[in-house]
């Protein structure tokens, strides 16, 4: 028996094959409808407020006679060269709270990450739990707590930490209350969930066979932590720093109450020359007077950071 084999079939000529159907325009244009209402929400409560404040700082004229846009710059040297102790001050404040955060959080974040086990998410729920009360009520709790003649200022005096802080500036004899570390403190405490968060999510995504990899290599413990862990963790490392320094650089709340007219942050001016002086030119030059500091000094720290994969 024979089997005849067919002939090999001709190519089909060109512009004969199935046309791929198009895709119609509604479906293109779903990613636009989702990113609608966010682009909406950013132009209407971000970049309008913030055109809106932009003017305002170019404007000369009162309360009761109006403000008119006369391009007056002026403002802003004015504003920069009469306040620029309580820029320099919001900056030292924040970056010694912000590297406060960094070295209490880490290492709470470290133990969350890898040796909780069981207990990570009751940890995780303790780092969050200052969250359930208001930012004010915590505030005036570590003003409870700093206290002149409280427990914790006798023991810091008693430890000699307070002679110490006092050297450096940070106290004024056995007071806290009303210093620069008092202003630090509450600064700390508020913003430390903000740090150990995207640390310990940078943390959890290492994968754990590369510190058994580097051990199998008999590498110690401190190097594996230098060669291995802090590397990969560099992006919530840059992330938990950012998320602290920027607000705390703004912040008012903990230098109205735990401090004193000494230890004013620009942010308290702002709200001052907002609300009570009613200088709003001087307001809103001011804010964005911080507003471009911040920038430039988050810019040049992620460039330094060398890591683009933000948590």
């Amino acid at each position: 028996m024979t089997v005849t084999e067919a002939p090999p079939a001709s190519p089909a000529p060109a512009g004969t094959g199935p046309v791929p159907r198009k895709q119609p325009v509604r479906r293109k244009l779903v990613p636009y409808w989702l990113l609608l209402p966010g682009i909406l929400w950013l132009l209407v409560f971000f970049a309008l407020p913030l055109v809106y404040q932009a003017s305002t700082s170019v404007q000369t004229g009162s309360l009761e006679e109006g403000y008119q846009v006369t391009w007056h710059f002026q403002t802003y040297w004015d504003a920069l060269s009469e306040y620029y102790p309580q820029f320099l001050r919001s900056v030292l404040y924040a970056g010694t709270a912000t590297i406060l955060c960094l070295l209490l959080g880490y290492p709470l974040a470290y133990l969350i990450a890898f040796k909780a086990g069981r207990w990570r998410n009751l940890l995780l729920v303790l780092v969050i739990a200052p969250f359930f009360t208001s930012f004010l009520i915590r505030t005036l709790a570590w003003k409870t707590i700093l206290a002149d003649g409280g427990p914790v200022v006798d023991v810091l005096n008693t430890v000699g930490f307070l002679d110490v802080t006092s050297w450096l500036g940070m106290t004024e004899g056995n007071r806290v209350l009303a210093t620069p570390l008092a202003v630090v403190t509450g600064l700390t405490y508020n913003f430390l969930p903000f740090m150990i968060l995207p640390l310990y999510t940078s943390l959890e995504r290492i994968d754990p066979r590369l510190h058994e990899a580097a051990g199998d290599l008999y590498a110690r413990p401190s190097t594996v932590f230098r060669k291995v862990t802090f590397p990969l963790s560099m992006p919530g490392v840059v992330s938990g720093t950012l998320l602290t320094f920027i607000p705390a650089s703004g912040d008012y709340v903990n230098a109205e109450l735990l401090g004193s007219t000494d230890t004013r942050m620009v942010g308290n001016v702002i709200q001052s020359q907002f609300l009570r002086v009613l200088d709003y030119p001087t307001a809103a030059a001011l804010s964005f007077i911080l507003m471009a500091i911040v920038l430039i000094m988050v810019t040049v720290y992620i460039r330094r950071a060398g890591t683009e994969d933000l948590v």
